[in-house]
């Protein structure tokens, strides 16, 4: 990360912007202002970054200033705080209560567009937006007034989805990020959303996005892309020329500061009075806002449950739970608070004693170091959000459990699900009879399964911190490619088949390189259908033919391994190279291993240890390892459970073992498989185009090439490879282009390095039936084909949009999608 400006050596700034400033200030006279720097969330985040750059932070101070005086006294304040205050005065109550959070807020957690009240005129979805967008505009103002060039800044969450094209409209070479801390909805929930398009292109024109977790990253791309007709890449979304990066930064906490707080002898005290408050029974605890989004009425009945169908445990449990009041005038909380209340008072009356009573309900925030020794005494926290970005609490409780090792369970809507899935029992807090049963299966947790599930959710809550988080997003957005390097490459040309075929005809010694997943397999009639691999038998005859033209040589250049290949091609007189060019084996020799010396393998291990864990957590299933790939295979298990266990051991793999390595994650329909990363199809071709020569003597130089495949983007430069300025670097004179014999053909693709594109695999089988009876030597060899006989199987493809659509969508890790090429 490079963060001081050679020119005058000093550190370049970051401007932090965020609704509400990370301080609490109260006045104390006409012209003094007591102020108190807010810890965890943000403050947390960005102490690294606070180290490499001046950071200031700009925002609404939280308290309503109206005389000039106070402002300036204000302001004068927060300076020495490093902290810039925007003022909203008038636009607040409809800006903030009304748009953010009661049009926004809903939305983004799936609960739908609230109703507008009709009666208030003075109050509607218009005013509230016309709110919105003059507060985003006050924003603007304080930030062009405290500009400084080469200043980065990072616009945090929904209060300010306006200002990235504000600023970009002000001065287009700001480089901007955003990051969003709440959940993204689907497509069908925002495009309810009034004014959807206008907030997507605004926050688009930022360069950087950022948010918890693939599944809202992953919301976001496909909202985009079916409101406003954009293209979603593995990049981000592609819209008008512009690349916006969509990426993946779960935030943390600062560990430490619990860890610490755990050793303080008054912190050892609380939980001591708490062991003896609650001697002999086993404690449950939740803490949470009061708030329709954290589920506490499902705890409550999920609890109940337990308590109904488990008498030996009535007397041995208890569930204390925080409820943090929040937006205490709103009516919506009222109902949910008297509900609560309810809830809770029946539960007691009906299994509770004079002595004792199951549920401990607190309608208060509790301090820090009593919080702490809560969260170190409990041996089970119950976490039941209806949906939630993170929640850090379950963070906070696994920093303060390193001594007890309690159990964490978690709701599958939680963001922090994906992140601590693994250690966690994942529950759907809207089926009651789910949560009571992970309750038992808590409380009847083995010690030594308790130590395992602490040892990889503690592992991760150390390692992913709340610094890591704010490095990782700011190092990415000072990294992240200027607007000129992110443009959309050129819109490829349709294919010239008739100029294939004959420049084919003519050349004397031929290379054909195709792709395998979704060009030579057998399509698929629907994107349900088993993913098992196998040859389009429509080809069989025709590769014969190819391979057998002494004037041609055929390489299957691939992701698979050497068993898949050899499985496929193992008749045919045909070139092979496995997992991306690291095995290359020729049409009669033996697989030659070809994997560079400095290749990253430190990753291999770790991931074994993964698989090697949920393969034995998950009955069936089985895991392979190869050289450079692993696979975990769960095909033979039960579906739905396979599928969660997939899920969880992506989030794993991210978060762990591969966060930091070279890989690529590719998720099939019933398998995880994790391939390195050393080099590219374009990287590799060089070597074995070399190694044809050398192996097949050949005295004159390849003189038309063919390449065609459904490959990754950065495997495109496979496509790029053999033009001009590019093969002069090969050390062998072994190509002879210079008369245009040379077809790059990417499938199905709109933005390409190819020169030529296809519509689908299809067109490839077509064009390779032409070229293998366009020669007199094909054509007379005993294996070739007929054109009449070349169309008599055609019947038996009739349909192959289902199988080029599933390669299209088919998922790499937690949602993340791109063309596949196993």
């Amino acid at each position: 990360m490079v963060s001081y400006d050679e020119s005058c050596s000093k550190r370049q700034r970051l401007l932090v912007v965020a609704n509400r400033l990370p301080v609490s200030a109260k006045r104390t006279g006409e012209n003094s202002w007591s102020l108190e720097m807010s810890p965890g969330g943000l403050v947390s985040g960005l102490l690294g970054v606070a180290a490499e750059f001046e950071t200031k932070w700009v925002g609404w101070p939280g308290v309503d200033v109206y005389d000039v005086v106070g402002k300036n006294a204000l302001s004068k304040s927060l300076a020495d705080m490093k902290c810039i205050p925007v003022f909203l005065e008038e636009v607040f109550d409809q800006y903030y209560n009304g748009y953010c959070n009661g049009i926004l807020w809903p939305i983004l957690h799936h609960m739908g567009l609230p109703q507008e009240d009709h009666k208030d005129t003075n109050k509607t979805y218009q005013t509230q937006y016309d709110a919105y967008k003059k507060a985003n505009r006050k924003f603007l103002d304080v930030i062009i007034e405290n500009y400084e060039e080469g200043d980065l800044v990072w616009i945090h969450d929904y209060h300010l989805l306006f200002l990235p094209q504000y600023l970009k409209e002000y001065n287009n070479k700001i480089k901007i990020g955003w990051f969003l801390h709440s959940p993204f909805p689907s497509s069908e929930v925002f495009k309810t959303l009034p004014s959807r398009s206008e907030l997507l292109r605004s926050v688009l024109t930022a360069d950087l996005l950022g948010f918890h977790t693939y599944d809202f990253a992953s919301h976001f791309v496909r909202t985009c892309t079916r409101i406003l007709g954009v293209e979603g890449t593995h990049e981000g979304i592609v819209d008008h020329g512009k690349v916006t990066r969509v990426a993946v930064f779960p935030i943390g906490i600062d560990p430490n500061r619990f860890l610490k707080a755990c050793e303080l002898p008054e912190v050892r005290q609380q939980m001591t009075e708490l062991k003896q408050r609650f001697a002999g029974k086993k404690v449950i605890l939740g803490v949470d806002r009061l708030d329709m989004i954290k589920g506490i009425p499902q705890k409550f009945l999920g609890f109940e449950k337990f308590l109904q169908e488990n008498m030996d445990w009535r007397d041995k449990v208890v569930l204390v739970q925080i409820a943090v009041p929040t937006r205490n005038n709103v009516p919506e909380y009222q109902k949910l608070k008297s509900q609560v209340h309810g809830l809770a008072g029946r539960i007691n009356g009906r299994f509770g004693s004079v002595s004792s009573l199951p549920i401990h309900h607190l309608d208060c925030s509790v301090d820090f170091n009593f919080l702490c020794a809560l969260y170190a005494i409990a041996d089970v926290m119950l976490v039941t959000s209806l949906r939630d970005g993170m929640n850090l609490v379950s963070y906070e409780f696994i920093a303060c459990q390193e001594a007890k090792k309690g159990v964490l369970v978690l709701s599958e809507f939680a963001g922090a699900a994906q992140s601590l899935g693994a250690g966690a029992i994942l529950v759907n807090p809207w089926d009651v009879t789910e949560v009571s049963s992970a309750i038992k299966e808590a409380l009847n947790m083995s010690a030594e399964e308790r130590d395992e599930r602490h040892r990889l959710n503690f592992q991760y809550v150390k390692t992913h911190s709340a610094k890591k988080w704010g490095d990782d997003f700011i190092s990415e957005l000072h990294d992240t490619f200027s607007e000129s390097d992110m443009k959309i490459k050129k819109i490829p040309l349709e294919l010239p088949q008739q100029d294939v075929i004959q420049r084919y005809s003519k050349s004397n010694n031929r290379l054909i390189i195709l792709g395998f997943f979704g060009t030579l397999t057998e399509p698929m009639k629907n994107q349900n259908e088993e993913l098992d691999l196998k040859l389009n038998p429509e080809l069989k005859r025709t590769l014969k033919a190819l391979c057998s033209d002494p004037k041609t040589t055929v390489l299957v250049l691939s992701r698979s391994g050497k068993n898949i290949l050899d499985k496929i091609f193992g008749e045919y007189n045909i070139w092979l190279a496995a997992e991306n060019g690291m095995f290359l084996r020729d049409t009669i020799g033996e697989w030659v291993t070809n994997i560079p010396e400095n290749m990253d393998l430190d990753w291999v291990d770790g991931t074994k240890n993964v698989f090697k864990y949920f393969t034995a957590r998950t009955p069936r299933s089985f895991f392979e390892a190869s050289e450079t790939s692993l696979v975990w295979n769960y095909e033979n298990a039960d579906v739905e459970f396979g599928r969660a266990q997939a899920r969880d051991l992506l989030q794993y793999l991210w978060a762990g073992p591969i966060s930091n390595a070279s890989v690529d994650v590719v998720r099939g329909n019933h398998s995880v498989e994790v391939h390195a990363v050393g080099e590219t199809k374009g990287v590799a071709v060089g070597r074995i185009l070399e190694e044809i020569v050398r192996k097949k003597s050949m005295t004159t130089p390849v003189d038309y090439v063919f390449c065609s495949g459904y490959f990754l983007e950065k495997d495109e430069d496979i496509y790029t490879f053999f033009k001009p300025e590019v093969k002069k670097h090969l050390s062998l004179n072994v190509l002879d282009l210079e008369k245009g014999n040379y077809f790059s053909v990417a499938i199905g693709q709109a933005h390409t390095k190819a020169r030529y594109v296809v519509d689908s695999s299809h067109d490839v089988v077509d064009l390779l039936h032409k070229l293998a009876v366009a020669d007199t030597t094909t054509a007379t060899t005993s294996d070739s084909l007929s054109e009449t006989e070349d169309y008599q199987t055609r019947n038996a493809n009739a349909d192959w949009k289902p199988w080029i659509n599933y390669v299209k969508i088919r998922e790499l890790a937690v949602g993340d999608t791109e063309p596949v090429d196993i």
